[in-house]
């Protein structure tokens, strides 16, 4: 493979300000995501109708915003913002516990019931989701880098699609399994999870033009040859 370019110092510090930029736009997709998984919806795309959490429809940009850091910033740095999601996400749990040590005043606008109906169930979906995230994010880095190798950064798309596609089934056989185990049928967890994955590998497959663009646009202004990656 390639060796990571060095920047001069200008462009340097505006790589590191993108840096964070995704990495701060991963968690929040990350953790929004969980906070809304407990609706679930009904979702027409004409060929197919989907039975999905809503925390689905955010949760395809956290696996494209690993690959584009994988691509430009190298296994290394997407592998901190991977376990950075992991520590706030083990955070937001603390607060939201917190939340429900203290009983509602009267005339607060949500009670304690409300509270507890939303944020405590989370807890528990965030429990879920935060051992398949941690398992699928990592498996998404490793099997990006693995394509990246294999194809010695040529056809961006395979390992864009190949990596997230089978990444995010992880992910979604984890997170469906571990949290209607013994609560639904069999059957029922596998259409859900079939559901989750689908929709996922539409998401990726769309993508692809978005990661085509974002990495054009980093290779020109960074003058980056194909497969390089950024020194930061």
């Amino acid at each position: 493979m390639v060796e990571p370019k060095v920047l001069s110092p200008d462009k340097t510090e505006r790589a590191r300000g993108i840096y964070l930029l995704l990495a701060s736009l991963f968690i929040a997709s990350l953790i929004t995501c969980n906070l809304i998984a407990n609706k679930f919806i009904q979702l027409d795309l004409g060929f197919y109708t989907f039975v999905i959490s809503v925390g689905v429809l955010p949760y395809p940009i956290t696996f494209l915003i690993t690959d584009i850091l994988s691509e430009m910033y190298g296994r290394k740095r997407t592998t901190y913002v991977v376990i950075a999601g992991f520590v706030v996400s083990l955070f937001v749990l603390f607060l939201l516990g917190l939340g429900n040590t203290f009983p509602a005043i009267e005339g607060s606008p949500v009670k304690d019931a409300e509270y507890q109906a939303v944020f405590q169930n989370s807890v528990r979906i965030m429990g879920a989701s935060m051992l398949a995230y941690l398992s699928a994010q990592l498996v998404d880095v490793r099997l990006f880098h693995f394509w990246k190798r294999v194809t010695n950064g040529r056809h961006l798309w395979i390992r864009n699609n190949f990596s997230t596609i089978l990444s995010q089934g992880v992910d979604t056989l984890l997170v469906i399994t571990v949290i209607f185990i013994g609560k639904r049928t069999t059957g029922e967890i596998a259409s859900m999870v079939w559901d989750g994955w689908f929709f996922k590998m539409i998401a990726a497959a769309g993508d692809t033009l978005i990661i085509y663009g974002v990495v054009y646009a980093f290779r020109k202004y960074f003058s980056l040859r194909r497969g390089e990656e950024i020194k930061i």
